[in-house]
């Protein structure tokens, strides 16, 4: 009998997609130039009737015109305008920009000339309506949307690679390719129960379709014990500066911050709790935490404020410990490297350790052509955060380790930077670990459609028509 594949990701039109809509679509505020868009089948006669009595512009070129209210005439400004008739354009349907100066006066009046225009209402700016439309329209899948949203609110250098490879469509190619494995593994199973014992298939379809399987299962299982560096990508590892009193970490975290964000003072214990700062770490997204000293026997405030940064450094994607180049001698400095750096593994981490980096700071207190600090240290970074120097090198190894925290967005496969993403693809792999279990072929059949559904819903693809076409090509049925 014919089975159903659900399809996930509807073409079907946004909600009140018959209007026009119009936005702003640049930001708030005064600016040189502001950029106002349109879409849907008014925009050509909003265009006209707002450069009224001159034709179109030829598509895709920018023309200057004289912009007047459609009703009063009034002049409203001078300025550039492009037409983009669908479905060649961003949302799919006819669209126009205008580009206006950036005065409020002005957008403002432009504003209210294309509301006075019959068959336009404003956008849904909570709704995203233009990239709805454009998702609708299949111009945009629905990683491509996100990474659009993830570009549009990139900070730092690491978060814009990521996006802009989102949004270029990596993470649907690759999703893509396990359709195609998966769509493959399906027809295979759907052609030997349909038509099986008729048709006489070749041997070894099934088999096949297990091997398929087994292909896929690897491929999600590696991509899932790699998702959390992909959402570390995109909301910012968590970097906990750690260390004794007076070590110097209040001068770090400003020092990396590139402004007095922490109190510094001479006198021990002064952070008495955990003061987050998100900060741009060597082009990586992160949340510094500077922490109170680790130490003991002092007042109810101060242990408080202790266990607060013991507590936090066992949350930490990335240690920064900070000892006192110059006294490292000290009870509290041999302690903080008995209890915190050595347990950490410092210098190679594993799937099991934290990862740490031991910055000794103040190195402009040694003394000139002296002994170093001690031979038995772990790897370490001299850094004096009163002169800078060893800055470089310390910013330097932190990229390294950020991005091995974050996964590095120029090399290797795309990352999954949602939680939706590890979501569905958790859902593949359990269900075709019920395909492996089960001895049924129908049910077979169907964890593997449960498992193409879980793929479907991370771009809003996949049709029950993609899996006709393989049996019918295949295996040469009718």
């Amino acid at each position: 009998p014919p089975r159903s594949c659900t399809r996930q990701g509807s073409g079907a039109p946004a909600p009140g997609s018959g209007a026009t809509i119009f936005a702003l679509s640049s930001g708030q505020g005064r600016c040189g130039i502001a950029v106002i868009r349109t879409s849907g089948p008014a925009s050509g006669h909003a265009l006209r009737s707002l450069t009224a009595p001159r034709d179109l512009p030829p598509a895709r070129s920018a023309c200057l015109r004289l912009l007047s209210h459609p009703r009063s005439g009034e002049p409203l400004d001078r300025a550039l305008v492009l037409w983009f008739p669908g479905p060649q354009s961003f949302t799919g349907e006819d669209c126009a920009e205008f580009h206006v100066h950036g005065g409020p006066a002005v957008v403002s009046g432009v504003l209210q000339a294309l509301g006075s225009v019959p068959g336009l209402r404003p956008a849904e700016a909570e709704a995203g309506e233009f990239t709805r439309r454009a998702f609708a329209h299949g111009k945009l899948s629905l990683t491509e949307v996100e990474g659009l949203a993830d570009l549009i609110h990139a900070e730092t250098e690491a978060q814009r690679r990521q996006a802009l490879r989102q949004l270029d469509g990596g993470l649907g190619h690759l999703r893509h390719g396990w359709a195609k494995t998966l769509t493959k593994a399906l027809a295979h199973v759907e052609a030997y129960i349909d038509f099986g014992e008729d048709d006489n298939l070749e041997e070894g379809v099934l088999e096949r379709a297990d091997s398929q399987v087994r292909e896929l299962e690897l491929a999600l299982s590696a991509h899932l014990r790699d998702a959390r560096r992909g959402q570390r990508l995109r909301s910012g590892a968590h970097v906990v500066v750690a260390g004794p009193p007076n070590a110097g970490k209040s001068s770090l975290v400003n020092l990396l911050s590139r402004k007095p964000v922490s109190i510094v003072s001479p006198e021990p214990g002064t952070t008495r709790d955990v003061l987050e700062i998100p900060v741009d770490l060597a082009g990586f997204p992160a949340l510094l935490s500077d922490t109170a000293g680790l130490r003991e026997g002092v007042g109810p405030v101060e242990q408080e404020g202790v266990r607060r940064a013991r507590e936090r450094l066992q949350q930490a994607d990335l240690i920064l410990a900070v000892l006192d180049a110059s006294d490292l001698a000290s009870p509290s400095s041999r302690n903080f490297l008995d209890t915190v750096v050595a347990p950490a593994g410092a210098g190679s981490p594993n799937e099991s350790s934290q990862r740490l980096l031991l910055v000794l700071n103040k190195s402009d207190l040694l003394p000139p052509g002296g002994p170093g600090p001690s031979p038995n240290l772990p790897p370490h970074l001299l850094l004096s955060c009163l002169t800078g120097e060893g800055l470089d090198d310390l910013l330097e190894a932190l990229r390294k380790e950020l991005a091995e925290v974050c996964g590095d967005p120029s090399t290797g496969p795309p990352l999954l930077t949602r939680a939706r993403h590890q979501h569905h693809l958790q859902g593949c792999l359990d269900a075709l670990g019920h395909y492996r279990q089960t001895k049924d072929l129908a049910l077979a059949a169907e964890a593997l459609r449960l498992a193409r559904g879980h793929l479907g819903r991370i771009t809003g693809g996949g049709s029950t028509e993609e899996v006709l076409d393989i049996i019918f090509r295949d295996f040469c049925v009718g």
